[in-house]
């Protein structure tokens, strides 16, 4: 069996959830560096993590490179790794707003870059990852990368073009879903209900909702149209958010946020 040696340079929390997922394939070793002795000490003690005590140390052992850090800390850690990159190293960037031209002026204008954006759900497998390659990638590259994330969720591959916008809108979008489910759960307590009882209600529904999405059978829209009958309850709670304007705030929301990736990147 061919190994594929994989290393992660910061063992936070979303180099965490890919651990655990990566964790269950048989035909990966995987190492870990962290400035945060006791966070790398907690990972290796849960998940089998082979603990390296340097930068270089990860360079030397691993084919695949996981960024897993602050993007303030990237140019620091590219300086330490240039001096051992080569063109057999696929470098995977999960730093928020980091381009992949940045980090290729940063190390060596050979280097394979793969730049990605998962979000929180990763960490209960249901994740969402953008993944768009650097210009020196292969498209096996980005299959490579594709195969590990998909142990996380799911994965879209877009242009690099396109990542501030897959930033604002899955990167940051399970903080407007958890907004969006506490207000629902705010209107049932109101209603009657307790706190957990319209949370549950109200987060499975959520899901639910998704997973019929997902299906690709049918649009939003026709879904909508499917449970809403003329003069019930559907209706009623549908008029009030038109009313609102709901749809272009949350139109709105997105692109506010795309517009705040784009500026974090400049």
């Amino acid at each position: 069996m061919t190994y594929l040696h994989i290393g992660f340079i910061g063992t936070g929390r979303i180099a965490r959830a890919l651990i655990a997922g990566l964790s269950e394939k048989k035909n990966s070793i995987i190492s870990g560096f962290d400035n945060e002795p006791a966070a790398l000490a907690s990972i290796a003690a849960e998940y089998p993590v082979q603990p390296c005590l340097s930068i270089e140390e990860i360079a030397l052992k691993a084919q695949v490179i996981i960024l897993a850090v602050k993007p303030y800390q990237i140019v620091e850690v590219l300086e330490q790794l240039k001096p051992f990159l080569t063109a057999d190293h696929l470098i995977i960037s999960v730093a928020a707003g980091i381009s992949s031209e940045f980090i290729l002026h940063n190390a060596i204008e050979t280097l394979r870059v793969i730049r990605v954006m998962p979000n929180t759900p990763a960490f209960v497998g249901e994740g969402m990852t953008a993944v768009s390659k650097g210009k020196m990638a292969s498209d096996d590259d980005v299959a490579l990368a594709c195969d590990l994330f998909s142990s996380i969720g799911r994965v879209a591959i877009l242009n690099e073009s396109q990542m501030d916008a897959a930033t604002a809108l899955s990167g940051s979008g399970p903080a407007y879903m958890f907004q969006i489910l506490d207000s629902l759960a705010e209107g049932g307590v109101q209603c009657g209900l307790t706190k957990e009882e319209a949370l549950l209600l109200c987060a499975q529904t959520m899901l639910g909702a998704a997973k019929m999405v997902l299906t690709g059978e049918k649009s939003p829209e026709t879904l909508k149209r499917e449970v809403t009958t003329p003069g019930g309850t559907t209706e009623a709670g549908l008029k009030v958010l038109d009313d609102h304007n709901i749809r272009q705030i949350l139109v709105e929301t997105v692109a506010a946020a795309t517009a705040r990736s784009v500026e974090l990147m400049k």
